[in-house]
């Protein structure tokens, strides 16, 4: 049987999945509420659309006639339309309504978790009065995270002790119109994040990726939607080990038995403590940009996925090329907070491809370790005279190689060669000392538990 994949989304996560389908039989469609020009370039048909209104997607699925669907956003899914889809007859990688609730609300994620005993779960209590919420921060003995119940884009969270004292965190709920929060104990590590393919009760895990949501180098400045993101040739991060991986694993593989008829991603957000990893958050959806580390050096067919997926056969047991993966965000000047839109983005495939051919010729010749650099386009604006930004995040460059550094370095050069006037990117993200402040970090923490 020829497949019709519809894929929904239009961002640097879904350009990533596109180009992860492109090459498998059968077709690919896409509809999104912008015109990715990646993904554009990669489907026989595109469609915009508002990727939050169940008819319009089902009616574009059904015209084209799709026989399996991605959804790549998580406003789709909070908005019902795995559900249409699953509905009309189309089998969608992504969970319905109710399951998504695992993302879509925080309140019922940490009740999920305790109500389950899921592990790695934080102290926490949820609140309707933001007074009664305030008074919970004055009685607390010790620093709390402020989260909406709800979805913010991953820029709504606060930390006492971190980014606002507790008085701050105070006025922030106040002069908020917040109708739930979450109050949770602030977790003190490194940051990790897995990825899970799950369906039919199963799931296959993929590597670890440590994301960088402050804007600014150092790990300064606001929250973002992710500056950049890096993987190690193995399943585990540098500042980890393999058993922190598979405790991460056993997490997500409990939330899947406690989820009934969950489908799609998984993805769990950890915080490794000096006790272990515990749970930040789960996202229902492929993360941006972890889904540009991992699926880029996935070597099983992700189309294969999806076809077991639908007809309940067992997932197929998921392959890696031994490759690290560095993805730096290039956003317009002034992101998050005061964003210019309108500059011209100057690069393009062309040099991505220059990059790869000088690493390259300093490298062997084995394909399965060969380095390669992926431009992966994400909110921007293609004109007739060219491709220019919008306020939000613009384009990813990934590199890959056999070292962190060395994917580092074929990134950055991608960048540097391109030109980066009127955009802003995090040049910090897998540059060696970085990595070395992380592995230093987690080892006095866990000096700390000796």
């Amino acid at each position: 049987m020829t497949e019709t994949v519809l894929l929904v989304g239009g961002g640097g996560r879904e350009h990533a999945i596109a180009r992860s389908l492109a090459d498998s039989p059968g077709e690919l469609y896409a509809c999104a509420g912008n015109r990715n020009p990646g993904i554009v370039a990669l489907a026989d048909g595109f469609e915009a659309l508002d990727t939050t209104n169940p008819t319009a997607v089902t009616t574009y699925a059904q015209e084209v006639d799709a026989t399996l669907a991605v959804i790549g956003p998580e406003a789709a899914l909070a908005a019902g339309v795995a559900d249409a889809l699953d509905d009309a007859g189309v089998y969608t990688f992504g969970p319905q309504e109710a399951e998504a609730r695992i993302e879509t609300d925080k309140a019922f994620q940490r009740r999920f978790m305790r109500e389950h005993d899921i592990p790695g779960c934080p102290d926490f209590e949820t609140f309707e009065d933001m007074d009664a919420a305030c008074e919970y921060i004055d009685e607390y003995d010790g620093d709390l995270a402020v989260k909406p119940a709800g979805l913010t884009g991953g820029k709504g969270v606060r930390v006492i002790g971190d980014q606002c004292t507790a008085a701050e965190a105070k006025e922030y709920l106040r002069s908020s119109d917040y109708d739930r929060v979450v109050l949770e104990e602030r977790l003190v590590g490194e940051e990790f994040t897995v990825q899970a393919f799950v369906a039919n009760g199963q799931l296959r895990v993929t590597p670890a990726v440590q994301d960088h949501k402050r804007a600014y180098e150092g790990d300064e400045g606001p929250n973002t939607g992710g500056m950049g993101s890096y993987s190690d040739s193995s399943l585990h991060l540098p500042f980890m080990d393999e058993d922190d991986y598979m405790d991460a694993v056993d997490v997500l593989r409990a939330t899947v038995e406690a989820l009934d008829g969950y489908k799609g991603v998984l993805y769990g957000q950890f915080m490794l403590t000096e006790t272990g990893p515990r749970v930040v958050e789960f996202n229902a959806r492929f993360g941006d940009p972890e889904a540009m580390n991992t699926l880029p050096v996935l070597n099983t067919d992700f189309l294969d996925v999806l076809t077991a997926a639908r007809d309940d056969d067992p997932l197929p047991q998921l392959s890696f090329r031994p490759l690290a993966t560095v993805c730096k965000y290039a956003v317009p000047d002034g992101y998050p907070t005061d964003p210019d839109a309108g500059a011209k983005v100057p690069i393009d495939d062309d040099v991505i491809a220059e990059v790869v051919n000088d690493h390259r010729k300093q490298s062997g010749d084995d394909p399965e370790t060969a380095p390669e650099a992926l431009l992966c386009y994400a909110s921007v604006d293609d004109r007739e005279d060219g491709i220019y930004t919008t306020t939000s995040r613009s384009y990813a460059v990934v590199g890959l190689a056999e070292t962190i550094g060395d994917a580092e370095a074929i990134a950055e050069e991608a960048l540097q060669r391109a030109g980066t006037e009127g955009l802003r990117v995090r040049h910090d993200i897998g540059k060696a000392d970085l990595v070395q402040q992380r592995i230093d970090h987690m080892d006095d923490i866990r000096g700390g538990a000796d």
